[in-house]
């Protein structure tokens, strides 16, 4: 029989330890997300696996909120973020510096992320779009890739937590 491990005997960095410790070369950007909720959840998500940055863009709120606290259990302050207004100039901006742009949408000629192999030596930013209207089509035609996460139900998509989730998982576990 298995026993729980106790939060004291999970070994989890301090803030200053993972403000130090080196990061997956992954950045998160956050394209007019509506809910607290699932703005909370990203960063907590962003935490477990050393993602480098989130931007937060356009209505996507900003710490510190409560709700966003409720969320993310305290990884707004371990995960670095920045707002910037308009998810396209900073597009722009990433990719002059390097960056390769990975918009998570339902798309024409859209790789299955399960096909989708990140190249070594290559930071990638991951763009994740409105609960409603997904990520703008401007930002879509931007970027350097398009990635779908394959789905067999009869829903047409997944909650944005969810998929950053599943989507940040798979790109730690390729590029380790």
């Amino acid at each position: 029989m298995s026993r729980k491990l106790k939060n004291s005997e999970l070994d989890r960095l301090t803030n200053d330890a993972y403000k130090n410790a080196k990061k997956t070369p992954l950045v998160i950007i956050l394209d007019n997300i509506r809910s607290l909720n699932n703005i909370g959840s990203v960063f907590r998500t962003s935490d477990a696996f050393l993602v480098e940055k989130i931007y937060l863009c356009g209505i996507t709120a900003t710490p510190p909120h409560k709700d966003i606290h409720k969320t993310a259990l305290g990884a707004t302050d371990s995960v670095d973020w920045e707002y910037q207004k308009d998810t396209l100039t900073l597009v722009e901006e990433l990719k002059r510096k390097g960056v390769e742009i990975v918009s998570i949408e339902q798309a024409e000629n859209a790789t299955m992320l399960d096909e989708f192999v990140p190249r070594t030596n290559t930071k990638y930013a991951l763009v994740f779009g409105n609960e409603v209207k997904g990520v703008d089509q401007a930002v879509v035609s931007a970027s350097n890739h398009i990635i779908e996460i394959p789905q067999f139900g009869t829903k047409h998509s997944l909650n944005i937590s969810v998929s950053t989730g599943i989507v940040v998982w798979d790109l730690f576990s390729k590029m380790k």
